[in-house]
């Protein structure tokens, strides 16, 4: 990955940015923390926003956020033109979201998914790619519907 992660939490999510954000440390890959930074209540459509914004304006190369139920800030992402992003709290989707879907913002729940789990899911997220061929048309015509709103 040549561009960093974005990484953004509200308050519900704190807690598992800061464990996804030492794993990253840990392997090395860069990111940009949009915050929040300590925890305190905070609005996740407010931190989705930013940092998504990185990711459709090229500065990032993906997301990963997080709120209470990774929920809000997934429908808060998808709201933003060009975001993909998915909700997950198991492999397979994470997996086969990258796969198929070409999301390119993986979001989950603080009070959902552990931290052990979190990080695997991450992993697979970051490390998977899109296949392309008939999937292509599918992330096509989803484009088609965010450009007619």
């Amino acid at each position: 990955m040549s561009k960093p992660i974005a990484l953004a939490a509200d308050h519900g999510g704190f807690e598992l940015k800061e464990a996804v954000r030492a794993h990253l440390d840990e392997i090395g890959v860069a990111y940009k923390d949009f915050g929040s930074f300590d925890g305190a209540s905070c609005d996740y459509p407010d931190m989705a926003e930013p940092a998504c914004r990185a990711v459709v304006a090229g500065e990032c190369d993906k997301a990963l956020l997080f709120c209470g139920t990774g929920v809000g800030i997934s429908m808060s992402a998808n709201k933003i033109h060009g975001i993909r992003a998915c909700c997950c709290s198991d492999a397979f989707s994470a997996e086969y979201t990258r796969r198929h879907n070409d999301a390119n913002a993986l979001c989950m729940g603080g009070r959902v998914v552990g931290a052990g789990l979190a990080i695997y899911l991450v992993d697979l997220f970051l490390n998977t790619p899109f296949e392309g061929g008939r999937h292509q048309r599918r992330i096509d015509k989803i484009t088609d519907l965010e450009q007619r709103g």
